[in-house]
């Protein structure tokens, strides 16, 4: 999942030369919102049936996983190259271990604080490094505004993980309904957003530019938000959300490789460096897990079985 999920950034980058990003992320929500709902609409109708505490908890997840995630990404995209984008875009599990106290009380050890220290270590040398034309976007001496941007968007993303948890195993919602219905929503927001704030004439993209903005923006719409976000429904009712981003720790590697292959950029010694550093530290937070029983090995659940 994650290895073709990484590809989007480099798509992204690509489809961003041919339109603003709000647009961008307005168009790819709405296609696919609208493909998801249409197809409950014809195949699962009791789906439709909700509580007002289900449907304020998609507009939550609408907030902050779609609208507010994409805003800011696809918005440090443009100023970042695609695999440090998805290096930072990977301090999610981070973020989720700390939402996961408050939402479902997995408890913080050493151990795992230990773990968030080593991995919040091994980002210092991406942050140092790769210092080109953003840095006339600096806010403060070390961080970039794109750089801060995205570790908005990775705490936003975290924090929809957890909500999308609640919804699909909590409160009995199918992944396809919750991400069809915060797509949409969320979609909806940034489209308003765009009209606001991105020069419309009478669209944000050119006559010249809609073919190629049609094919980046549909080829992300199957890969991430029809594909992935789905997968990762389905995953959530099996594992902890921790557990799941955890595991999207590779996703750097792979945007390395994806942008050397589609963007021509060489990929950073760095990134992979750091990744493995990172890597040390979620696995001390995951091994922390498994002693807590957030958990279950395969082991236990034979014998349970």
């Amino acid at each position: 999942m994650y290895g073709v999920w990484s590809s989007v950034f480099s798509i992204g980058k690509w489809t961003l030369d041919y339109s603003p990003p709000l647009f961008l992320t307005a168009s790819r929500m709405l296609i696919a919102g609208v493909l998801l709902i249409g197809f409950l609409a014809l195949m699962r109708r009791s789906a439709f049936r909700l509580t007002s505490r289900q449907i304020l908890s998609l507009g939550l997840l609408a907030i902050f996983s779609i609208y507010l995630t994409n805003a800011l990404e696809f918005w440090s995209l443009q100023h970042m190259t695609a695999a440090k984008t998805c290096f930072f875009y990977s301090l999610g599990p981070f973020f989720t271990a700390l939402f996961s106290y408050f939402h479902f009380n997995e408890k913080m050890n050493r151990r795992k604080w230990l773990g968030m220290l080593i991995g919040f270590a091994g980002f210092i040398p991406v942050l140092a490094s790769q210092k080109g034309a953003d840095e006339l976007l600096s806010s403060l001496t070390f961080l970039s505004w794109p750089e801060i941007s995205m570790i908005a968007a990775s705490a936003c993303t975290a924090y929809g993980w957890i909500l999308l948890r609640l919804l699909v195993k909590d409160q009995s919602i199918s992944p396809l309904m919750a991400n069809g219905a915060s797509m949409l929503i969320g979609g909806s927001i940034a489209l308003v957003h765009s009209y606001l704030v991105e020069p419309w004439n009478p669209l944000p993209v050119s006559a010249v530019n809609l073919a190629p903005f049609l094919q980046g923006a549909l080829i992300m719409t199957f890969i991430s938000n029809v594909l992935c976000y789905n997968l990762y429904g389905f995953v959530l009712k099996k594992f902890t959300a921790t557990f799941v981003s955890f595991m999207g720790l590779l996703s750097p590697v792979f945007a390395s490789l994806n942008s050397w292959f589609f963007l021509g950029e060489s990929p950073s010694p760095i990134i992979f460096a750091s990744t493995a550093i990172v890597s040390l530290g979620l696995w001390l937070i995951y091994s922390a897990e498994l002693k807590q029983g957030y958990i279950v090995q395969k082991s236990q659940l034979a014998t349970e079985g």
